[in-house]
């Protein structure tokens, strides 16, 4: 288990100076999922819910949130993203909607938190748009799959 980088040596909070880190490509990818009642998914994938199309606005919801993620941690740095892609993938034997968030940049820090915040707002954004008719909705599975660049390599969820 490795030293946690946030933190000085009193113990306070900071921003981890990465001004020495070699910039190298960073691709990170995470994932959601969102578990719904059946006639929810059957009214998404209908195109019947009253705020519009649940897929496309989460899909923007979460590629928004990418962008915006030091807005949102306190200690993340702001990245130049040169990709953000979101994939929301419907499981109707499941009853839910599967989400994976991919984040690239060249860069001297990684993109796991921009990949898992896009992740996380696009299954918020599912929740909302659908929560008039299904508050009994689950989120879960947030988690990084993947995350390769910098000195640490590649590291693939098992």
């Amino acid at each position: 288990m490795g030293k946690l980088t946030h933190l000085d040596d009193k113990g306070q909070a900071h921003m981890v100076d990465v001004s020495a880190k070699a910039v190298t490509e960073r691709i990170a990818r995470a994932a959601a999922t969102i578990t719904m009642e059946p006639a929810t998914l059957a009214l998404i994938l209908e195109g019947g819910v009253a705020k519009g199309d649940v897929l496309a606005t989460a899909r923007l919801a979460g590629i928004m949130a990418a962008k915006r993620t030091p807005d949102l941690i306190p200690l993340c740095h702001p990245l130049m993203l040169s990709k953000v892609a979101v994939e929301l993938t419907p499981d109707p034997k499941r009853n839910a909607i599967d989400i994976v968030a991919t984040c690239k940049v060249g860069g001297q820090t990684g993109v796991e938190m921009e990949a898992l915040t896009a992740a996380s707002v696009a299954a918020l954004t599912i929740y909302d748009m659908c929560k008039a008719v299904d508050r009994g909705m689950t989120i879960s599975g947030i988690q990084l799959l993947h995350k390769s660049g910098g000195k640490s390599g590649t590291w693939d969820r098992p």
